[in-house]
C-alpha cells in the first residue's frame, strides 16, 4: 500500500468518525430540549402532586375542623339541655316536697278541726260532772262523746281490726304472749285483745296486741 493510499484511507476513516461525532452532538442537542422538557414536566408533575397533596391535606384539615366545631356545638347544646332539665327536675322535687309537707300539715289540720267539737263535748261533760251524782248519766254522756268521736274518725277512713276469735295473722296482729287455749277451736287463734288495732284506708295503722291460744 502506497503512502497515498494510506493517507486516503486515513482521511476516509477520520471523516467518518467526525461525521459520527457531529451526528451524535446533533442528536444530543436535539435530545436536550426533550430531556429538559421531560425534567420540567417531571418537576411540574411533582409540583402538581405536591400542590394537590397540600390541597387535599388542607381539605381534610378543614373537614376535621368543621366536624370538631360541630361536635363542640352539639356538646354545648346537650350540656345546656341537661342543665335546664336538671334545674327543672330540682325545682319539681323541691315543689313536690313542699306540697307534700303542706298536704300532711293540711290533713292533720283537717283532722284536728274535726276533733275540736269532741273536745268541746269533753269540756262540757267534765264541767257538768262536777255537780252530777247520777253515774248512769255520766256513763251515757261519755258513750255519746265516744261514739261521736269514732264517727268522725271513721269518716276519715279509720276502721278497727276485728281480732278476738280470729286466726292469728301477723299481717294484722302482734302477739304479746300465749296461753293454753280455753277450747280446741281456739288453738292458734286470738283469745284476748290487749290493745285494739286499727286500719286506715284498709292499711294497718296500728297492729292489734293479742294473746294467742295454744
Amino acid at each position: 500500500m502506497t503512502i497515498k493510499d494510506a493517507l486516503a484511507k486515513y482521511l476516509t476513516t477520520a471523516g467518518g468518525l467526525i461525521t459520527r461525532v457531529m451526528k451524535s452532538e446533533e442528536l444530543e442537542e436535539q435530545d436536550k430540549p426533550a430531556t429538559e422538557a421531560a425534567a420540567e414536566n417531571t418537576e411540574d408533575t411533582a409540583a402538581g402532586h405536591s400542590e394537590a397533596a397540600q390541597v387535599e391535606n388542607a381539605t381534610e384539615t378543614t373537614i376535621e375542623e368543621d366536624e370538631l366545631t360541630k361536635a363542640k356545638r352539639e356538646l354545648a347544646e346537650w350540656k345546656d339541655k341537661y342543665m335546664r332539665l336538671f334545674a327543672e327536675f330540682d325545682n319539681f322535687r323541691k315543689r313536690n316536697a313542699k306540697e307534700r309537707i303542706e298536704l300532711i300539715s293540711t290533713a292533720a289540720g283537717d283532722i284536728l278541726k274535726e276533733m275540736l267539737p269532741v273536745i268541746d263535748d269533753f269540756d262540757r261533760a267534765i264541767k257538768a260532772n262536777e255537780t252530777l251524782e247520777d253515774v248512769a248519766v255520766i256513763k251515757e254522756g261519755f258513750t255519746l262523746i265516744h261514739n261521736k268521736m269514732y264517727k268522725k274518725l271513721e269518716s276519715k277512713g279509720l276502721k278497727p281490726i276485728d281480732a278476738t276469735g280470729k286466726p292469728f295473722d301477723t299481717d294484722y296482729h302482734e302477739a304479746i304472749t300465749s296461753i293454753p287455749a280455753p277450747s280446741e277451736d281456739l288453738k292458734g287463734k286470738v283469745v284476748d285483745e290487749v290493745e285494739k288495732g286499727y286500719l286506715l284506708h284498709e292499711k294497718v295503722l296500728r297492729f292489734s296486741k293479742v294473746v294467742i291460744g295454744q
